[in-house]
């Protein structure tokens, strides 16, 4: 059997292999010339309970991409304002370490592969075309196309176009696989009720910043420098990542380093940061404009069951921000995981992988499906690294940082290895 997933960051790779582990052939299908998407930006795993779910997920032979990202830090074990033992990756060396694992798997990468066009027999998706005009027929579907942008969500709900890593300009806008299935999707909102949410991070040129800032960077993998009154920005309400919607990151520059400096904050005017001591010289990496906005989030989200299958759509599943207000790469992995290995398994006439609540990421795929249900809940947004996802786990007392009663309870599920298994 064939499985087409569409598109290719963090839930689109993951969802490619765990499909090859269950014994399909694979295409992926990048709209972009790169992999990863928003992970060419980030940078940011086992902060949190993002560490409990990465254990779960690696007991149960989900564990390829943690792996791979893993091969490739920068840091281990950083603390920075509400978030304790951080590992940051290393952005410029992940993403070809990632293409390498595909190929490793005997995944087929398409990249520059927009798709527009979809056909169906009933309710089934039969194949994918692209504005070149190439057609991939498939057995059954993933959607990994994500929820940010186009240009014109940026421009009507955002500051405009930021000229962000998505580069809508040069490959065109995001196309959603469940809307050309004519699925009827889901848009999440801020915290004041409007539509979408902004990514909460830019990335600066640590060779713009002082040797200093630069210095303390490399050597702890992040820099606190408060931010003098007078030039303090306040974008917590608007950002999608609510985990770093503290009062540290609006009254501090709080940067990370993944190579470049992680910038936490949506965007920061120019004019104030050169005010700020030591970043004088400062330039963003990305957005480019990143002095005046970024990328716009969370539109046409699919609605699913706890299987990840698109309600509306018989041999369509979903990954990352399309299943849902799950923010942040560990989250998209997760889904890609179980979307992957259930594409596969339905195909087959075996029952989908429902993940047992028990576990923190069979939890919050459920818990995340019912609060979408509700006006509150779609003005939030989900993490197992902090806000309202982490404190529902402390208190289910499903956070934890031992990796050895972490497998413990994976075994007791039956899943241990689940994932890794041919059918």
């Amino acid at each position: 059997m064939r499985i087409v997933i569409v598109g290719g960051g963090w839930s689109g790779c993951a969802a490619a292999i765990s499909a090859r582990k269950a014994g399909a052939e694979v295409t992926l299908l990048e709209r972009t010339d790169m992999l990863l998407g928003t992970g060419l930006v980030g940078g940011i795993m086992r902060n949190n309970g993002r560490f409990t779910a990465t254990e779960e997920m690696i007991a149960m032979g989900g564990g390829q991409i943690f792996e791979t990202i893993e091969a490739n830090l920068r840091h281990k074990n950083v603390s920075f304002p509400g978030h304790e033992h951080a590992d940051l990756y290393d952005i410029g060396k992940v993403p070809g370490a990632v293409r390498a694992r595909l190929a490793k798997e005997g995944v087929e990468v398409v990249l520059q592969a927009r798709v527009s066009k979809v056909e169906l027999d009933g309710k089934k998706l039969v194949a994918a075309t692209t504005d070149r005009g190439e057609t991939y027929r498939g057995d059954g579907f993933v959607d990994a196309t994500g929820t940010a942008g186009p240009m014109n969500n940026c421009a009507k709900y955002g500051n405009g176009c930021a000229m962000c890593m998505l580069r809508c300009p040069s490959f065109g806008g995001r196309v959603s696989l469940a809307g050309l299935a004519g699925v009827p999707e889901i848009d999440g909102k801020k915290t004041d009720g409007s539509v979408g949410a902004m990514s909460g991070s830019c990335k600066l040129y640590k060779e713009s910043l002082s040797g200093e800032i630069a210095r303390e960077l490399n050597e702890k993998g992040v820099a606190v420098i408060p931010i003098p009154q007078g030039l303090v920005e306040d974008h917590l309400g608007i950002k999608c990542c609510q985990q770093y919607a503290l009062k540290e990151f609006r009254d501090n520059v709080v940067l990370l380093d993944t190579g470049h400096a992680k910038l936490m904050t949506p965007f920061f005017p120019l004019e104030k940061l050169s005010r700020v001591p030591g970043f004088e010289n400062a330039r963003y990496e990305d957005p480019y404009a990143g002095g005046k906005g970024n990328s716009m989030r969370f539109f046409n989200m699919a609605p699913r069951d706890d299987a990840l299958r698109v309600v509306g759509a018989d041999n369509l599943f979903c990954a990352g921000e399309k299943a849902g207000l799950l923010v942040g790469h560990t989250e998209a992995i997760v889904t890609g995981v179980l979307a992957g290995r259930n594409a596969v398994l339905a195909l087959a006439g075996r029952e989908p992988i429902v993940l047992p609540t028990d576990l923190c990421v069979g939890d919050a795929i459920a818990f995340v499906r019912e609060e979408m249900k509700t006006e509150a809940g779609l003005g939030k947004k989900y993490t197992f690294s902090g806000s309202v996802l982490f404190e529902r786990m402390k208190k289910l007392g499903l956070y934890s940082t031992d990796e050895r009663s972490i497998r413990e309870r994976v075994e007791k599920t039956g899943l241990a290895g689940i994932f890794s298994k041919p059918l």
